[in-house]
């Protein structure tokens, strides 16, 4: 891969850039080889690859340049858990006329996957802008270990009001989806993620009835009750016999989703109508109903969730 032009001010660390990119390579190869391993020994080095440029990733990161002519930017991203550490290097923008629109400092979460032409960054949100003359509508809360959540309060896939704190007693994991979402490394992946937690819980009575979880979602307006008892009925298995004792879905009203969304750091954009790109954001809320864990990216596992819980009831003891 041909190195950047010397003008972009990253330039002067381009060959550190190329080391952490080989590197980064390899990662993500590896990682797409491992889900491969599964299959016939016949899969060809391009089917590998095929599906190593496939492999996406939800990461989260500051603007420290902007190359608004090739459509670069060098980001300071936080690690991803197993692929990368937390490092400074350079993206291609999927949509180069973003680039237009970032600002040195900028707070960002965006897709990252693996192609050939390099890193590519697609469904960027900005979550807060460093250009206090363009600060975006709404200033987001990082959720913080320690953290109070405020009494938010939804309603479920039985038409029913629920709150946050009817769950104080129990450690709650909770997750943001909408039904339509058609990125499988987003909405679907935190609903399979969330599906296999409950399993693991379930094999455990004591901590099964100890836990609860609950999928939000962002747009209220479709996902009705009725939308997210299908939709939740799909994923846990049962279709039309759940009962939905351990696993609510849920919306907060029109009215009340920004106050949501702002607490838990979701920034959604939308266009016409249409949601077009959004962040991740999942936590693990103790019996005190304070935040226990938080989970920014897409790259949690059930498993790390499942040991977060029991080291937290561990400590209630």
């Amino acid at each position: 891969m041909a190195p950047f032009k010397s003008r972009f001010p990253i330039a002067q660390f381009s060959r550190s850039w190329q080391r952490r990119w080989l590197s980064l390579s390899i990662a993500l190869l590896g990682a797409s080889l491992g889900i491969l391993g599964c299959h016939s020994g016949s899969q060809t080095a391009k089917t590998s690859a095929s599906a190593s440029s496939q492999k996406q990733y939800s990461i989260r990161g500051k603007v420290i340049s902007v190359d608004q002519k090739d459509g670069v930017i060098a980001l300071d991203t936080e690690a991803i858990p197993g692929v990368m550490e937390a490092m400074t290097m350079a993206y291609t923008l999927q949509n180069p006329s973003v680039a237009s629109e970032l600002h040195p400092g900028d707070t960002l979460t965006a897709q990252l996957q693996l192609a050939a032409q390099g890193a590519v960054l697609s469904n960027i949100v900005i979550l807060q802008q460093a250009n206090l003359n363009v600060l975006p509508p709404m200033q987001y809360h990082v959720p913080q270990l320690g953290d109070s959540v405020p009494d938010f309060r939804f309603l479920n896939q039985s038409n029913r009001e629920i709150s946050l704190k009817q769950f104080h007693g129990k450690v709650l994991v909770l997750t943001f989806i909408y039904t339509r979402c058609a990125s499988s490394q987003f909405c679907p992946l935190m609903s399979r993620n969330l599906a296999h937690l409950d399993q693991l819980l379930a094999a455990d009575p004591g901590l099964y009835a100890k836990t609860h979880l609950l999928s939000i979602s962002f747009d209220p307006k479709y996902d009705t009750p009725a939308v997210l008892r299908s939709y939740g009925g799909a994923y846990t298995g049962r279709y039309t016999k759940e009962t939905f004792q351990h696993w609510d879905f849920a919306a907060p009203s029109p009215a009340k989703l920004a106050s949501v969304l702002q607490w838990f750091d979701v920034a959604v954009t939308s266009s016409k109508g249409k949601i077009v790109a959004h962040s991740v954001s999942t936590a693990v809320i103790g019996p005190d109903g304070k935040i226990r864990a938080w989970y920014p990216t897409n790259t949690w596992t059930p498993q790390q969730a499942l040991k977060d819980i029991q080291q937290i009831l561990q400590k209630e003891k």
